[in-house]
């Protein structure tokens, strides 16, 4: 297996990932179009941030989304991990321990000093993953305000 940054060439594969993702969780639908515009600006953009892919037998399995910008509470760049997903079939083989431990490398390289994500309420098995990285929850509650 290995990970490596994802170039405009990977896009078909990740939106795939992420329209499983999205299947998941409560909040978000899948909608290849957006998610495929989205991904073309994060990878043609490396000041905004980077996505990390999982390769295994030249196959993507796997990826993760980081998403840079800036805390005024620590006055440094922050990075924010946006999607992280590894296809059902290739779970259970530590790519989920590997994709994160290279994030958690690559935003400390690029001078994050905090990374902050999100999961679904009752996504229990992915909090106790994110914990086990040693992620914590946070007393802060997270809000939207739609404005498309």
């Amino acid at each position: 297996m290995h990970i490596e940054i994802a170039t405009s060439a990977d896009i078909p594969a990740l939106s795939e990932l992420l329209s499983v993702l999205f299947s998941q969780e409560e909040e978000f639908t899948q909608n290849p179009e957006a998610q495929s515009r989205g991904l073309t600006q994060v990878i043609s953009n490396p000041e905004a941030g980077a996505v990390l892919l999982a390769r295994r037998g030249g196959q993507i399995v796997g990826m993760v989304n980081l998403l840079f910008t800036v805390s005024t509470a620590l006055g440094d760049r922050v990075a924010l991990l946006e999607d992280m997903v590894v296809f059902s079939q290739a779970c259970g083989a530590g790519i989920g321990t590997q994709l994160l431990t290279e994030a958690i490398s690559f935003a400390r390289s690029h001078g994050c000093k905090r990374i902050t994500l999100l999961t679904d309420q009752k996504n229990e098995a992915a909090q106790r993953f994110y914990e086990k990285q040693g992620f914590v929850a946070s007393k802060m509650v997270p809000m939207r305000l739609s404005l498309a």
